[in-house]
């Protein structure tokens, strides 16, 4: 199990999507790995989930969270290897842990919240709740924007994670993006 949680070495600067949903995290994904000719990795708990629902009409559960966990990861290692200048992660553990959390009483299962923390990144990018919040079949908490974007923010703050805030429109936002992780590839040089 812990194994299958457990970041493999990349030859590859690794960023992380990161906050609240509808914020405009896979759309980012999706701009910045066109953009650097790379590849992204997709929230594996949105696969997942919509499966879930689609058969048993049913949400996540904290039994679901350590198998997207294991998906996550597999998914990330295996892409990890497809790249040697950016891999752009549409979520990553830590985000798996904050929705644990907040949604579980506080409590996160050990094992992940250990590799949660063991997994490491270039660079966070914060999503900001500035978009405008689209209702699908997995998405349920559009009045608790501000109290979810703080939660996220405190993980990153509270696990000393390098991060940097995205607000504005598609435009400013991949704007800002590419500045930061042109200067990573450039110190990665």
């Amino acid at each position: 199990m812990e194994e299958k949680l457990k970041q493999q070495p990349a030859n590859c600067i690794k960023v992380v999507l990161f906050g609240p949903e509808s914020t405009g995290k896979t759309t980012l994904s999706r701009q910045l790995a066109r953009y650097y000719n790379s590849v992204w990795v997709p929230e594996y708990a949105r696969e997942y989930l919509q499966n879930k629902w689609n058969n048993e009409r049913k949400t996540c559960e904290p039994k679901d969270l350590l198998p997207i966990a294991e998906g996550q990861m597999k998914l990330e290692n295996e892409l990890a290897q497809k790249t040697n200048t950016v891999l752009i992660c549409d979520t990553d553990l830590l985000e798996t842990k904050v929705y644990s959390e907040t949604y579980y009483s506080g409590t996160c299962d050990p094992i992940l919240e250990k590799y949660a923390l063991k997994n490491t990144y270039d660079l966070y990018f914060l999503t900001y709740i500035d978009t405008p919040w689209e209702a699908d079949d997995l998405r349920d908490k559009p009045e608790h924007r501000k109290e979810m974007f703080r939660a996220f923010e405190n993980a990153l703050i509270n696990n000393n994670r390098p991060y940097v805030l995205l607000k504005g429109d598609k435009q400013i936002r991949l704007k800002k993006a590419v500045k930061h992780i042109d200067k990573l590839l450039k110190n990665k040089k």
